[in-house]
């Protein structure tokens, strides 16, 4: 996979800057990525909570998804406090049963920060992506906010490793942990082929979307999938990576910002009128 440039530059970005809607292309590779630790996986693909349930309710699970994102790393403290109460009530129903072949509990924080380190490689693409020229300054500053990405979870701060070096040698110890079976496996593969939407979507997006979300994984992560990659098509998904790049820093910062200002607008709007966050 392209490593996109990490040169430091001298331009000012802040995490209000990133094409919040660009950055949803990579969304199903991100769930690769969190999902290739074993109990992840099991936890979400035998997960009986049916209101989280993709597959039932994808325009819900979009929304829930993408606002905990952007109250995570947008939101106020008393916002990431009421979203992580909301969270918790879901994730209590998430653990593992003495049938399940793998042990799981939605509450163990080693998995919660990998998941928020899944979360944060992300973003550390996007901004490699679209703002090449950032300075340390800013990368620094986003990755230091991308702790709340864990902290919004039951993560205490002082586990998110404590920079950028730190977070490379713990990604690198991540990646060589990561193992997905066949029953995760075939998961992930109807998520990368938007398998959860209706037919005619699928049939006509999935393809698309399998061959980006390919595109956007790390060779090891591709290994576990059993996915093949070549030269042509590493040529080609350079191009619409460009291509898509170009197009939203044309955009003005609310449309680059989309969705996840709406979705944080409408969680603030959930809180003022007492209605359920998740």
């Amino acid at each position: 996979m392209t490593r996109w440039s990490t040169m430091a530059g001298d331009r000012t970005v802040r995490v209000q800057d990133l094409g919040a809607g660009f950055g949803l292309i990579a969304g199903a590779a991100n769930v690769i990525m969190q999902l290739s630790r074993l109990p992840v996986g099991h936890g979400v693909a035998e997960s009986t909570v049916e209101s989280g349930q993709v597959f039932r309710h994808p325009v819900k699970r979009l929304r829930t998804t993408v606002t905990y994102l952007a109250v995570a790393m947008e939101g106020t403290e008393a916002e990431r406090a009421a979203y992580r109460a909301a969270v918790d009530g879901q994730h209590r129903q998430v653990r593992s049963t003495p049938r399940s072949p793998v042990q799981y509990n939605a509450f163990d924080r080693d998995l919660q920060l990998w998941v928020a380190a899944c979360l944060y490689k992300g973003i550390e693409d996007l901004v490699a992506i679209l703002f090449p020229d950032a300075s340390e300054a800013s990368r620094d500053t986003i990755y230091q906010e991308s702790a709340r990405l864990a902290t919004t979870l039951q993560v205490p701060d002082a586990m998110w490793p404590a920079d950028r070096d730190a977070f490379a040698r713990y990604w690198k110890e991540g990646v060589e942990q990561i193992e997905v079976d066949d029953t995760v496996r075939a998961y992930l593969d109807k998520v990368a082929t938007v398998a959860f939407l209706p037919k005619p979507i699928s049939t006509v997006f999935g393809p698309i979307n399998k061959f980006v979300t390919v595109g956007f994984l790390p060779p090891e992560f591709r290994e576990q999938m059993h996915y093949r990659w070549t030269p042509a098509q590493q040529r080609r998904f350079d191009r619409i990576v460009t291509a898509g790049a170009r197009v939203t820093m044309l955009l003005p910062r609310p449309v680059r910002n989309f969705p996840n200002n709406v979705y944080l607008w409408d969680m603030r709007r959930r809180i003022a009128s007492g209605r359920p966050l998740v």
